[in-house]
């Protein structure tokens, strides 16, 4: 019976210092480092929540708010919820998923820090896991969420020429040879098509506009690999015109300078993808036309290095051995993120894998930390990536109006940026959705 007791006064005890409610939205939490997602810092100081969203962020203890639960953040540090602006969520069979895999992945991203995930090309299952967590019969982070278009008819690279096989349609990946597409980019030589790709007939790219638009998908996704004389950029153009007839915006998908320039040209809303082929540092023009284009970009540079296993086996996002030819583009694209980021884009936090979300940041941290410092890096899990899902009136930011979306981290991510990892609290619209902290005597 002793055990018993001392079981229930410690739960009792943990309950009183630590309620873990979910339905609070108003909120003060006081005594924290804050990272106000733009670059501010305040070394001690207090943030209040009101109806789920921030009323003031400011130095020192706040003023009692009545009815709202205080929390003591006892020096940690208190920052903008995580936003992944790039990121699939469904593997295998979309309706398996659903059903078996959804709830636990999603309960995932909310315990690493994640409070917004856009996940770009998704089955229409994510289309229902959004409205059960939107009712409330799922905890989850927001979900925002896209759909494909293709650019272009299937165009065989030169690689596969006479096998019979061809990249997607819309000049994106493959190579005709399955397995995980950025395995065989024809964005990358020797690859690239030399022919023009076919085109789509301007009623049907309208059609397919139309229905991403009808499921009620938050952006439309695209895919650019240019071809010579090919009809990539007119398509795009075309899409992008349709898409904010009916408040759709266009992400577009560019691994290459050749292909980013080309995008810019049909100004989409978000380019996805820091361009890891081609030398930047070459290209003082290329640099210019890009940043003066004003369209933000998400980084995803870490599909490109290994990722280890347990067995210390160096993966791909695939969970395949990793492909060593594609190994320069782990260097090259953080050498041009920091390019264009001297010069001035809006700068995205994103992954573009599968992997458990809180390896998926350690991966992009690893690609991050090699040429931008840890307030740089804070800047980019904030602001950037809500620029990068177009939502940073509501996202992004430590700041009166925006929605109480926020991470408590054991440790200070300024002095070692792995603390990041450390999140201890996760509180969405002023809720708290996932808590881990140890109870204090």
């Amino acid at each position: 019976m002793k055990t018993v007791y001392a079981v229930t006064w410690v739960t009792l005890l943990a309950i009183a210092v630590f309620p873990r409610t979910t339905t609070a939205q108003n909120l003060v939490v006081t005594n924290a480092r804050i990272l106000d997602g733009k670059g501010g810092v305040i070394d001690r100081g207090s943030v209040v929540v009101r109806d789920g969203k921030i009323v003031s962020v400011a130095p020192g203890q706040a003023a009692k708010v009545d009815g709202a639960q205080t929390i003591d953040a006892q020096g940690r540090t208190l920052m903008p919820g995580f936003i992944d602006a790039h990121r699939h969520i469904a593997q295998g069979d979309p309706a398996e998923w659903l059903a078996k895999l959804a709830a636990t992945q999603m309960q995932e991203f909310l315990d690493a820090g994640f409070t917004t995930v856009l996940c770009a090309i998704c089955p229409d299952q994510a289309l229902e896991l959004r409205q059960r967590i939107d009712g409330g019969t799922v905890k989850g982070p927001r979900l925002f969420l896209g759909s494909i278009i293709p650019l272009a008819r299937a165009s065989a690279p030169p690689a596969e020429r006479g096998r019979g096989g061809a990249p997607p349609a819309g000049g994106g990946r493959g190579g005709g040879r399955g397995g995980d597409p950025a395995r065989f980019d024809n964005s990358r030589p020797p690859l690239r098509p030399t022919v023009a790709a076919g085109a789509i007939p301007a009623a049907e790219t309208i059609e397919a506009v139309e229905a991403v638009a009808s499921k009620k998908y938050d952006y439309i996704k695209t895919v650019i690999t240019t071809t010579p004389g090919g009809p990539e950029t007119d398509t795009l153009t075309l899409i992008v015109s349709e898409g904010k007839k009916r408040n759709l915006p266009t992400i577009t998908h560019a691994v290459s300078v050749i292909d980013t320039l080309a995008a810019v040209e049909a100004r989409p809303d978000v380019l996805v993808h820091t361009p890891h082929i081609g030398r930047l540092e070459e290209d003082a023009n290329a640099v210019k036309k890009i940043v003066g284009a004003g369209i933000p970009m998400t980084s995803t540079l870490a599909v490109f290095l290994p990722h280890f296993g347990s067995d210390n086996t160096p993966l791909f996002r695939d969970a395949m051995p990793f492909p060593w030819a594609t190994i320069s583009s782990a260097g090259q694209g953080p050498v041009n993120a920091r390019l264009l980021w001297e010069a001035g884009i809006s700068y995205g936090y994103g992954t573009d894998t599968s992997w458990p979300p809180k390896e998926s940041l350690a991966d992009e941290l690893r690609a991050l930390r090699l040429v931008f410092s840890p307030r740089d890096i804070s800047k980019i899990l904030g602001q950037g990536a809500a620029r990068s899902t177009l939502k940073q009136d509501q996202i992004g930011t430590l700041e009166p109006g925006k929605l109480a979306d926020m991470v408590l981290i054991d440790g200070n991510p300024l002095t070692d940026i792995n603390d990041l990892m450390r999140v201890v609290l996760t509180i969405k619209s002023g809720r708290i959705v996932s808590d881990m902290r140890r109870p204090q005597r």
